[in-house]
């Protein structure tokens, strides 16, 4: 498990410190991916770096299954760094050197014997996908090829955290979608944890169960990411499931806004609310996403009938998350 507690770091500027995070706290539970996003100058890639132990903190912690490594120097430190694989945002492949070769330079760094180092170089290979192209050379791949040769690589070592500072990057939706199941793969069965930095939430909700949103140095949400996603007040549900504020309303005795968990529930249960409580029912807005292989949708309804408050409390006590409008008695939750 990773534990973040105050992580503070700031650096020269030419009016003074500029503070780059400012007291940070995050958990990644073992075996978990967990995303940090945030826009441009959010504190993403500082924080990545002190992660990786390339950047030292000015105060606060960071612990690894309990260790603080922050306070760690020399041999100690090395054999930290050699705990957590870093995937690079940009190019770091060695031109000379083919693709079995590339993964293969941690474990020639670390001493492993040629047979073992190409047992776990094949290992590499089958698990991005990439197995007919290890004799390669960086160029003759395609840029999400060589993202996934940079994660193999970063694998090698067989490291407790993978780190991927926006791993999609400039890449086209297919290739980066290869790059994030490689990632669920390695997470699934390396038995690694997983912490992606993104600045795009829309990539994060395809593989992270925890999101940690950061806004100029400072946490301003966390949590599960379907936890996130069920509190219409927070920015990730308001990014991946947005709401048109201008959606009329008038017509109609109850207004909602209703999230829904599932195939079935998407598909069937509003029509049965509906059914059951004889009331017309209108999908005024909304839309669906997934949040990994699971579908989520929020829908703003209208509801019209004598029984459209039952039909509301029937939809609740079903399992969808239901917020009443302005529209409705009260304004709140049901």
């Amino acid at each position: 498990m990773i534990t973040v507690e105050n992580l503070t770091k700031s650096f020269p500027g030419r009016r003074g410190a500029v503070l780059a995070l400012d007291h940070v706290t995050l958990d990644v539970p073992a075996g978990a991916v967990c995303g940090v996003v945030g826009p441009s100058g959010a504190g993403k890639s500082t924080l990545a770096r002190c992660l990786a132990l390339r950047e030292r903190p000015d105060s606060g912690a960071i612990r690894l299954d309990g260790t603080d490594l922050v306070t760690l120097g020399g041999s100690q430190l090395r054999a930290a760094r050699r705990q957590i694989g870093v995937v690079p945002e940009t190019r770091a492949l060695v031109r000379q050197r083919t693709v079995a070769g590339n993964i293969a330079l941690p474990l020639e760094a670390a001493g492993v014997p040629g047979p073992a180092r190409k047992d776990r170089v094949a290992e590499l290979l089958d698990l991005a996908g990439l197995t007919g192209r290890a004799d390669d050379h960086p160029e003759q791949l395609s840029p999400g090829q060589r993202r996934r040769v940079a994660v193999a690589r970063a694998l090698a070592g067989r490291p407790a955290v993978l780190l991927a500072d926006e791993p999609t990057a400039a890449l086209d939706p297919d290739s980066g979608g290869a790059v994030l199941t490689l990632l669920d793969r390695a997470r699934a069965e390396e038995g690694v944890t997983v912490v992606l930095v993104t600045h795009d939430l829309t990539v994060a909700r395809r593989v992270c169960d925890a999101v940690t949103v950061l806004d100029r140095g400072r946490v301003v949400e966390r949590g599960a990411l379907l936890d996130l996603v069920r509190d219409p007040r927070t920015r990730t549900s308001a990014a991946l499931l947005p709401l048109d504020g201008e959606i009329p309303t008038s017509g109609h005795d109850r207004v909602a806004d209703v999230l829904l968990v599932g195939f079935a529930a998407i598909g069937a249960l509003l029509p049965e609310a509906a059914n059951r409580f004889d009331v017309r029912l209108a999908v005024l807005g909304g839309g669906m996403t997934r949040l990994g292989d699971t579908p989520v949708a929020r829908f703003r309804i209208g509801l019209s009938g004598e029984r459209a408050d039952s039909a509301l409390e029937w939809i609740s006590d079903s399992g969808a998350v239901v917020h009443r409008t302005p529209r409705g008695p009260q304004g709140v939750a049901a």
